[in-house]
């Protein structure tokens, strides 16, 4: 006698701005995954990880929006292309949501991030939460200190811990015009 399936039901914002759609993470991310792993690109967020690692992160994006009700967002152009992942995080043992980003090879200094970022900051003000989260940036990533800022986040902190050399930026309580 087989068991009855269990069907665990999941449902995640699909948000829309002027040229990009931010939606559910999906299988089909992972190859997008690896090749963005074994990147240069990837140094400030743990790149070189194992393919096995890569797969965990992707179901554990999946298993952070079940738990949490918000996560990382897979970023999309109108026409398609898969460009990165944007979103609010917030891991076992953190003491705070973080928004974070990061774009795939040949698709930054587009406006892109930015775009994505303030997307996921406002649903996740709008769905969760209206405390400001933070974005912890590896000190020798300005291009991602200058993205903060255009957020109108302020740096707190510069902290060396288990995460690493980097600064903890706080984003405004209420949307910055731009």
């Amino acid at each position: 006698m087989t068991a009855a399936a269990h069907q665990i039901s999941l449902t995640i914002p699909v948000l829309q701005t002027g040229r990009l759609v931010l939606r559910e993470p999906r299988e089909a991310d992972f190859a997008a995954l690896l090749a963005f792993n074994d990147s240069p690109r990837a140094s400030f967020v743990g790149g070189g990880a194992p393919r096995q690692q890569v797969w965990r992160g992707l179901l554990a994006n999946i298993g952070h929006w079940a738990l949490r009700g918000y996560g990382f967002y897979s970023v999309e152009t109108k026409a398609g292309d898969f460009v990165g992942r944007v979103g609010v995080i917030c891991h076992d043992g953190w003491d705070e949501p973080e928004l974070a980003w990061h774009l795939f090879d040949g698709h930054e200094g587009r406006g892109y991030a930015t775009e994505a970022a303030m997307a996921a900051r406002d649903d996740y003000r709008a769905r969760i939460s209206p405390r400001p989260p933070i974005s912890y940036i590896a000190v020798d990533n300005p291009r991602s200190e200058a993205l903060a800022l255009r957020l109108g986040a302020v740096r707190e902190r510069t902290l060396n811990d288990a995460k690493g050399h980097h600064h903890v930026y706080r984003h405004p309580a209420s949307e910055v015009p731009a």
